[in-house]
């Protein structure tokens, strides 16, 4: 199906260019989502006569999104993840938890404008890139940990912290001596609750 572009999309074209897409990919995003029209002749005469419209729209948006770009440029956000003693979440990261934690940090962005290849499976520093419009992008920081501070020793040293198997070994000697001595408690006390009530 052959479209006129209403504004710049990656990877498609700018402004104005008529291009040749899936059937689906216009019908299901580009038209409804108004970055494009059908390439009739109808269509290409009104673009023509709006075109400059565009452009002034366009540009306004590209100074808005600039704007925000200089604020957001640098921001880290923090999200608490449960992890394996490698690093490996339990679960994973998605778009969405991202845009949630950015809008949390006062910044209005949608899921759609997080650009993450894959989600995020692992602890640690991450960098993300926001699309703020189709001619601007801001990398952000996301720091994944399991506590924040744990996350501000990441932030500290620029690496996640993962525990080594020594570590975790300690560990689980340290519970396990604490649950001991929990327990060794709990006898001694009914222990002396069952001579309270035999009493020779």
């Amino acid at each position: 199906m052959q479209i006129i572009l209403l504004e710049r999309i990656e990877n498609l074209g700018q402004m104005g260019d008529v291009v040749r897409v899936k059937p689906g990919y216009a019908r299901n995003f580009l038209l409804p989502q108004k970055k494009a029209v059908r390439a009739t002749d109808d269509n290409r005469s009104r673009f023509e006569e709006q075109r400059a419209q565009l452009e002034v729209t366009n540009l306004q948006r590209r100074g808005e999104a600039e704007a925000v770009a200089v604020k957001l440029e640098g921001l880290t956000v923090v999200l608490i993840r449960q992890a394996g003693e490698a690093g490996q979440l339990y679960g994973s990261v998605s778009a969405r938890d991202i845009a949630d934690a950015v809008s949390a940090a006062g910044f209005t962005v949608g899921r759609q404008q997080i650009r993450l290849n894959q989600p995020i499976k692992t602890l640690g520093l991450h960098k993300v890139s926001i699309s703020l419009h189709p001619e601007v992008s801001v990398q952000i920081e996301v720091n994944v940990a399991r506590t924040l501070e744990e996350s501000q020793t990441q932030a500290r040293t620029g690496s996640a912290v993962a525990r080594t198997g020594a570590d975790s070994r300690e560990e689980d000697d340290l519970a396990l001596e604490e649950q001991l001595q929990a327990l060794e408690a709990a006898a001694a006390a009914d222990e002396q609750a069952g001579l309270k009530s035999h009493p020779e």
